[in-house]
């Protein structure tokens, strides 16, 4: 990949992959790291990769990258967010985007990534999981458990709100 390829890239994508990694992890601070260090890695391998490639790749970098992050976050102590919620204020959800955002937090990990990765980033179940490193069938199980939940989560809400 030339230096102008990998501009190209970074104009098409960085929007992109910082969207799918700020709606896993709800920092934009360590997003912002997180797609800069993928950029990074990118380039430093950018004569091994092809141009045709390169979205793959980023995603896959930005992904594992991601990853990488959040178990190091886990390792360090943070506030409880159990006695965090137990003080905060409830507030009735009105806008279906709110809720939709909190049910995919709530998801596990890797049914969040993959779900996303298939309904906000149009990946195909092969392509998750050469980024995510599972298999086709895998890929399909996660996303129907995500979306399952999602709709019974969702569904619950309906009857409260």
């Amino acid at each position: 990949m030339t230096a102008k390829e990998y501009n190209q890239c970074v104009d098409e994508h960085a929007d992109s992959v910082y969207r799918f990694i700020l709606k896993n992890i709800k920092d934009e601070d360590k997003a912002r790291d997180i797609v800069q260090d993928s950029f990074e890695k990118m380039w430093n391998k950018a004569g091994e990769i092809s141009f045709d490639k390169s979205r793959s790749y980023l995603f896959t970098t930005a992904y594992h990258t991601m990853i990488d992050a959040i178990r190091k976050d886990k390792k360090q102590t943070e506030l409880d967010e159990a006695a965090f919620n137990q003080h905060s204020v409830g507030n009735a959800y009105s806008d279906l985007k709110e809720i939709l955002n909190e049910a995919v937090s709530k998801l596990p990990e890797i049914q969040r990534h993959v779900v996303m990765l298939r309904d906000y980033e149009g990946y195909s179940y092969q392509e998750i999981g050469e980024i995510t490193g599972l298999n086709e069938s895998q890929v399909k199980v996660y996303i129907y458990r995500a979306r399952t939940f999602l709709k019974n989560y969702i569904g619950s809400m309906d009857a409260v709100v």
